[in-house]
């Protein structure tokens, strides 16, 4: 009696597992190899990008005043008395270098009383763990500690920097300083921001 069935040819079966369309898979290959590196260069691009936008966030000493006036304003709301620039209020500064921040002064006063008439003083407020003095921080700034008679007009503001040098030795560590403004003789605002030293 003959077999119904007949045997499967194992070449047959070997031919079948066997893809016929490696230029097919040779395009998705490449397509895929395109795709990676595409990608990375995005993310190498973006890392850069990143780099660059927190590099020019921070500090002022190569702003100049339009620039600074520019970005001050981008903080001020509605009600801000004051505003200070980097927004994170934190700025970097290595050993022999100079840098610092800016800050805002808006008149936002009211009625016939009111004054056009300001000033400002800087001033250490807390040197954490620096093992230095206030007065000592203090030292450090070489331009904007204080501002007397600054004229500014109702709903007008005025924009200062205030400079650190940072000499060899400093400690590496963080103090906070402290903007304090008077309309006249009255306190009208305060602001803070910190600055933390690092190795030249």
């Amino acid at each position: 009696m003959k077999n119904k069935y007949k045997a499967r040819d194992p070449a047959c079966m070997t031919r079948a597992l066997i893809p016929r369309n490696r230029s097919g898979q040779m395009e998705m290959s490449i397509g895929t190899i395109v795709t990676i590196v595409l990608l990375v260069t995005l993310l190498i691009g973006g890392i850069f990008l990143i780099q660059k936008i927190s590099k020019s966030a921070t500090g002022v000493v190569d702003l100049t005043d339009q620039q600074l006036r520019n970005e001050i304003n981008k903080l001020f709301s509605e009600d801000n008395k004051m505003s200070v620039y980097p927004g994170t209020r934190l700025v970097e500064i290595a050993q022999t270098s100079t840098d610092g921040v800016g800050f805002g002064i808006k008149n936002l006063q009211e009625g016939a009383n009111a004054q056009s008439t300001f000033s400002y003083a800087v001033s250490a407020s807390d040197v954490g763990n620096c093992g230095i003095s206030k007065e000592e921080a203090e030292s450090w700034i070489i331009l904007g500690k204080a501002e007397d008679s600054l004229s500014i007009p109702s709903g007008d503001s005025i924009v200062r920097k205030v400079l650190f040098d940072i000499p060899v030795g400093s400690p590496l560590c963080t103090a906070r300083f402290k903007i304090e403004v008077k309309a006249g003789e009255t306190a009208y605002a305060s602001d803070f921001f910190d600055v933390k030293i690092k190795a030249k």
